[in-house]
């Protein structure tokens, strides 16, 4: 067998993987400066939302079925999701969506909440309280979910 009887890969084929392989790049490039400049959201003149949720302030209790919230700090509290966790998983759900009590307009400083989560609970060992947030942003209102450090644990 000699050199003359092996042959390469076909120039034309080399060429589609080289373009291949150069949109390829050129898509994960894009989506990583896509997810760096993510549009900011912000609240109280200007600032970001994310330190906002640094200034959020609120007390919890669950006691037979009910869930308590209330909201001591000064910043409005729109939405709460609920971090269930037991058995080694965990859901994640809309307190909202649970309960129709949750006020549309959300809890505002001073503001209370009391409804039954019985029914989503059941079986868990703990839940956490994350708060969530309404800014303003280039496009409208927008909603921003507090990191978890931010909430607030409660063990059942």
């Amino acid at each position: 067998m000699s050199l003359k009887d092996k042959r390469g890969i076909s120039p034309v084929i080399a060429t589609v993987l080289l373009i291949a392989i150069v949109v390829v790049i050129a898509v994960i490039i894009f989506l990583w400066f896509n997810e760096m400049s993510r549009e900011a959201i912000t609240k109280f003149s200007g600032k970001n939302i994310e330190l906002v949720c640094d200034d959020v302030d609120f007390d919890a209790s669950y006691s037979n079925g009910e869930l308590y919230i209330s909201n001591l700090g000064n910043v409005p509290i729109f939405g709460m999701k609920i971090k269930i966790s037991g058995e080694g998983s965990y859901e994640t759900v809309n307190l909202g969506d649970i309960s129709n009590e949750w006020p549309s307009a959300g809890l505002d400083q001073g503001g209370t909440f009391s409804g039954d989560i019985s029914s989503e609970v059941s079986g868990a060992e703990e839940i956490v309280l994350i708060p969530v947030l309404i800014g303003t942003s280039n496009k409208g209102e927008k909603t921003y979910m507090c990191e978890e450090r931010h909430g607030y644990e409660l063990l059942l």
